[in-house]
């Protein structure tokens, strides 16, 4: 016998939450994916239809070694889109203890996270960083029951393509992590792992082998864009944005949505 399961609860103005990485703070000077990611919603969603939440707002600055820049690529770029929980140098380890009372604190009831590289480079093994995802969607769901979220694996990077162990323990990890998503999972809290962005390329969508560029920046906000609206039908299809004209925002990129 069939069980149906209860149709997932639609958000009528849902507050993102973007959780991450070096990758997700970004630098000084950048746009970030986040950046890309406000261009979309409001573009498919509409302003006022959605917010954009976080204790946080800088981008690191190499120079300070710290996240104290306010420095946008785009200076319009408002700053109620700027918010974030991510760091330079933090992971699964690091979100896991703040989580439950960032979501608490802020209403938010998507996350959009990526994270796990941090990780498995500098603190922990596959097995102990899933663990650690767990403890992530435990305290998450003790500040909302209902919260959903999409996840991305660990994306290509430069160290794998040089160690061989590593890019195994990526692989590995990235394995577990769609299983316990899979696993976690629920009609009431639906969680999603987002395919990796297709045709990613270290050479061509990444400034330093880890890192995006403009191109990067659009297959991430893509990748999680995609996500959204095939899961939850948030948004649309992902589209570079043509509205200014001539520049890196409006060129049309394989793979993110082009």
């Amino acid at each position: 016998m069939m069980l149906c399961m209860p149709p997932i609860r639609p958000l009528t103005r849902p507050s993102f939450l973007y959780v991450g990485d070096s990758m997700t703070i970004g630098s000084a000077g950048e746009h970030t994916w986040r950046h890309r990611m406000w261009r979309h919603l409001d573009t498919t969603l509409g302003p006022g239809a959605y917010s954009v939440v976080g204790p946080r707002t800088a981008l690191y600055d190499p120079g300070a070694d710290a996240p104290v820049s306010c420095a946008y690529a785009d200076p319009a770029f408002p700053a109620e889109a700027r918010a974030h929980l991510a760091g330079w140098g933090e992971g699964w380890l690091h979100m896991a203890p703040l989580i439950e009372d960032t979501v608490a604190a802020t209403g938010a009831d998507v996350l959009l996270v990526s994270l796990g590289l941090i990780d498995l480079g500098f603190y922990t093994n596959s097995d102990q960083t899933v663990v650690n995802v767990r403890a992530f969607v435990a305290g998450a769901r003790a500040a909302n029951p209902r919260i959903r979220a999409v996840l991305l694996p660990v994306i290509p990077n430069a160290r794998a393509t040089k160690d061989p162990s590593f890019a195994a323990e990526c692989a590995r990890f990235n394995l577990l992590l769609a299983q316990a998503v899979a696993g976690l999972s629920t009609s009431a809290s639906p969680w999603v792992l987002a395919p990796p962005p297709p045709s990613y390329d270290l050479r061509t969508d990444t400034y330093d082998g880890t890192h995006p560029n403009t191109s990067g920046e659009h297959k991430l906000a893509a990748a999680f864009a995609t996500a959204l609206y095939e899961e939850w039908g948030i948004g649309g299809p992902y589209r570079c944005d043509r509205s200014r004209g001539p520049g890196p925002e409006a060129d049309v990129l394989a793979g993110a949505g082009a």
